[in-house]
């Protein structure tokens, strides 16, 4: 599904050079889930956007879904993103003048499939991940577990070869946080991949496998034998958390 090959990523800011990434090599095969964790200033941001497509390598090979994506040019990033990716972010990025429906239908409009389409592969997205009778509410009129739900649900629209996800429960409290990773524990027990950007240890320890970034080097690859059970925790809470 991806394969990193030596990349390398160099900011030039007047005569200061500055390597955000010194050579990173790594693999990530169809159906996994996978954590990059990595202090701030690690790099970790940086091979995000690397495999977003929002920034560009300095030198070294990104393959995606059987792309090389060195000999695109670069004007072509942004279809392949909408096609291949979909994207969950800290503060959901959704529209605050469209209701939940029409923000998942927005990737779609962009992939030019057809309103009945849309809307029907829409609403069984959300009514998959528990939102069938929020699907006329605005962001405003959700809470954040469930604007995370909605983004989730967009970022399943067009059926991506991967999701990325970039600090997903940094903007939840602990339940919503659990929440969200039960869901994407579900979904990649689906065959979805998930790629999960985190500097949180209990969040990463949700995946099947860690990626540790520091000084822009991978200096750790590490599987999880036996991945933290969301669901097992949710179950676990006090009665009266569970019932907020």
């Amino acid at each position: 599904m991806i394969s990193i090959e030596n990349i390398r990523k160099q900011y030039i800011s007047g005569s200061i050079e500055v390597w955000a990434l010194q050579g990173i090599t790594f693999k990530v095969g169809e159906g996994e889930f996978v954590a990059i964790m990595g202090a701030s200033g690690s790099g970790k941001s940086t091979l995000m956007n690397m495999l977003g497509l929002l920034d560009t390598p300095s030198s070294g090979d990104y393959i995606l879904d059987d792309l090389l994506l060195s000999q695109l040019q670069v004007t072509e990033f942004p279809r392949i993103r909408n096609q291949k990716i979909g994207f969950v972010f800290q503060a959901f990025n959704l529209l605050p003048r469209l209701t939940a429906l029409k923000n998942v239908e927005l990737p779609m409009i962009y992939a030019g499939v057809k309103p009945a389409e849309r809307r029907a592969r829409a609403i069984q997205a959300l009514e998959r991940l528990g939102l069938g009778d929020r699907i006329n509410h605005h962001p405003n009129e959700l809470s954040g577990g469930q604007n995370q739900r909605v983004a989730i649900a967009r970022a399943l629209a067009n059926n991506p070869a991967m999701i990325l996800a970039d600090e997903p429960t940094g903007a939840l409290d602990s339940r919503s946080s659990l929440e969200i990773m039960d869901i994407f524990q579900s979904l990649n027990r689906e065959g979805v991949t998930i790629v999960l950007v985190t500097h949180e240890m209990m969040v990463g320890q949700h995946a099947g496998r860690i990626l540790h970034i520091r000084d822009g080097l991978l200096y750790q690859d590490e599987i999880i034998l036996e991945p933290m059970n969301a669901r097992e925790q949710i179950l676990a809470l006090p009665e009266e958390e569970v019932q907020a």
